[in-house]
């Protein structure tokens, strides 16, 4: 029997004496509590969970237990350490607080436990341990206590970061399912195969899909369970930070998706957590998603709120993360979110606007960009949500960017139309533009444009062969030109053939084949040139950073544009959708002077018919005659 368990069985009134008093080795002061209770416990996961205690020179004390379950009628800990007897380490009510708290003497990092709730119902529930730092390997669902060891070596990437400005930087973001990049590989073995292929590719960032535990694989992590561990799959926290380190140490940035929309309705995770509707709403209405079969936060309680924004800070301050990107902020946002009439209740003011998710939504960015300068907090948001990148003091949400969802929507939309048809179709690939300042965008083609029988982006184009890879690699030099910050799924950079699947993963194959390293040499010349060109960057966020040179050639499936950097240094990007080439296009040109050809996706060794310019002699008039290549996106530049 643990030190304090007899002590606290049937204690009565001395339930409402103070922790100190009662656990010497108690994680919560009253401070804490206080924090706790009113939602703004910004480091919470060193207050509950699973805190291992040492005394001055090192030694093991044990660890210390507690958890939020305010309407439970006992809580016990149960683990290797007790043979899971919900009879032997009966944990303590600390006053009004909700909170639940045990020591025990000799435990250490590596103890699997739950906590064991007996809720108001008097129904015992095994839970996992919603603050857990580490897990089991599912389909085990256990939690582990954890003590980092870890010494990090990214001290001057850091220092870097906080002076970092991604609105007006390069961001080019390599999206990653760390499962099935290359199927088996852990967190160490990714240390070296990923960050060097990365570093090969030219990426500025990488963005994984939800690292955060969940038991279900074929989710890709977005029904999380567990929202401060990193999953168990590929190894353990410290080993998840040798691999955030090493991309660090390369010069890449690593975001990360995080999902507060919802979480899974399993027994043993936060569903009725204390035999109440704890973390979730209790009616359907506003506690259940009907398109996921997943629950939704309580939002406006403080402990959920402070829950979630402090799994936003766990990440940033304990991993290290340079960015967050928020999924599926648009089924936050609407409380008619997927549902018909009467299925759905209106705020206080009788709209469909979510005003709970807003001020959560809104803590979490200020908070995070206050806490950690230089980072990214990214919205992936659907709708035409006003203010999305807008700052908190005007009523904006607070996010550095958002997902360009109309940008990806169309683009993909026009190539998918024969060239002939094309010009009946021009708006789409000029009508991003016209919002294109609207929000801080992000273009995105990412995972979910190459599931669901949506087949590969190769596939989606009319056309042979050779001008299916032809029209990608368009695409691609079309994007890395477009105002808005660039974003890749895995497997896109060479063209894979067939939907992703997450079982089987890449067909690394391919790239022993010429017409698919033809295509991954594009996009990696695309990452050089676009990080040394300010051009395509600096201005990003303001108009004044493009210029239309040809927006309304329809018929020629021609797009021509200039972008400019802050001192007033142009490059031109010009873009042919047709198959046919024009050999002597009139091409308006920003200033006189000598233009040189600095990119081709026609060439040759990508894989294109090679026909290119020579350095292109503008005079006065500022037009001149080019070569566009079929097919192909060519940037120029002032010698």
């Amino acid at each position: 029997m643990g030190v304090f368990s007899k002590f606290f069985k049937g204690q009565g009134e001395n339930n409402h004496q103070p922790a100190s008093f009662l656990n010497p080795h108690s994680s919560l002061g009253e401070l804490d509590l206080y924090l706790i209770a009113e939602g703004r416990h910004e480091q919470l996961w060193k207050a509950l969970g699973a805190q291992v205690k040492r005394d001055a020179s090192g030694a093991l004390l044990g660890t210390a237990f507690s958890v939020w379950a305010p309407n439970a009628q006992a809580v016990s800990l149960i683990g290797d350490h007790n043979y899971w007897d919900r009879n032997s380490h009966q944990m303590h009510r600390i006053g009004s607080s909700g909170i639940w708290e045990i020591f025990v003497a000799d435990i250490c990092a590596g103890t699997k436990y739950k906590f064991a709730v007996c809720g108001i119902d008097g129904r015992w529930v095994d839970h996992a341990d919603p603050m857990a730092r580490a897990t089991e390997i599912p389909p085990l669902t256990a939690s582990v206590v954890e003590e980092s060891q870890y010494q990090w070596n990214d001290g001057s990437w850091i220092e870097q970061r906080s002076q970092f400005q991604p609105w007006r930087s390069a961001v080019s973001v390599y999206e990653v399912h760390l499962g099935s990049w290359k199927i088996g590989l852990n967190y160490k073995e990714l240390a070296t195969e990923l960050v060097d292929y990365i570093q090969q590719q030219g990426f500025t960032h990488v963005e994984f899909l939800p690292v955060t535990e969940h038991p279900y694989g074929p989710s890709w992590g977005y029904q999380v369970t567990s929202f401060f561990a990193p999953t168990s799959r590929f190894g353990s926290p410290d080993e998840f930070k040798f691999l955030v380190d090493a991309l660090h140490n390369a010069g890449i940035g690593v975001i990360l998706d995080w999902v507060p929309a919802h979480f899974p309705k399993d027994e043993w995770a936060l569903a009725k957590f204390d035999g109440t509707a704890l973390y979730e709403h209790a009616d359907p209405r506003l506690g259940e998603h009907p398109d996921w079969g997943t629950l939704i936060f309580n939002f406006g309680r403080n402990e959920v709120r402070n829950f979630l924004v402090a799994s936003a800070l766990y990440w940033l301050t304990e991993f290290h993360i340079d960015g967050l990107r928020v999924d599926a902020v648009a089924s936050m946002l609407y409380l008619d979110y997927s549902r018909e009439e009467g299925e759905w209740l209106p705020n206080k003011h009788g709209g469909r606007e979510n005003l709970e998710a807003v001020q959560l939504l809104q803590e979490a960015t200020s908070t995070a960009y206050k806490t950690h300068p230089g980072i990214m907090m990214i919205a992936e948001e659907s709708t035409a949500w006003s203010g999305v990148t807008g700052d908190t003091s005007g009523g904006g949400l607070g996010f550095g960017f958002k997902w360009n969802m109309g940008w990806m929507h169309d683009t993909l939309q026009y190539l998918s139309h024969e060239p002939i048809h094309r010009v009946y179709h021009h708006n789409e690939i000029t009508f991003s533009i016209l919002y294109a300042w609207s929000e801080n965008f992000m273009l995105p083609l990412s995972h979910d444009e190459v599931v669901h029988g949506k087949g590969q982006l190769v596939n989606k184009f009319p056309g042979d062969r050779w001008q299916k890879l032809a029209t990608l690699r368009a695409l691609y030099g079309f994007m890395w030109a477009h105002p808005g910050k660039k974003l890749l799924f895995m497997g896109s950079e060479f063209a894979q053939n067939d939907e992703w699947n997450e079982s089987v993963g890449l067909q690394w194959y391919l790239t022993e084949y010429a017409e698919h390293q033809g295509v991954q040499k594009a996009v990696a010349e695309l990452n050089t040139i676009y990080k040394s060109t300010p051009a395509l960057w600096e201005k990003d966020t303001n108009p004044e950073g493009f210029t239309w040179l040809v927006g309304n050639d329809g018929a020629a499936n021609v797009v021509a544009f200039a972008r400019w950097d802050d001192y007033a240094s142009a490059l031109v990007s010009v873009t042919n959708f047709s198959p046919v080439p024009h050999e002597s296009y009139q091409l308006p040109f920003p200033n006189a002077g000598v233009w040189t050809e600095i990119l081709n996706t026609d060439e040759l060794s990508f894989g294109g018919s090679g026909v290119s310019n020579e350095p292109v002699i503008v005079g006065a008039s500022q037009i001149a005659s080019v070569r566009v290549p079929p097919l192909a996106t060519i940037w120029f530049k002032r010698s």
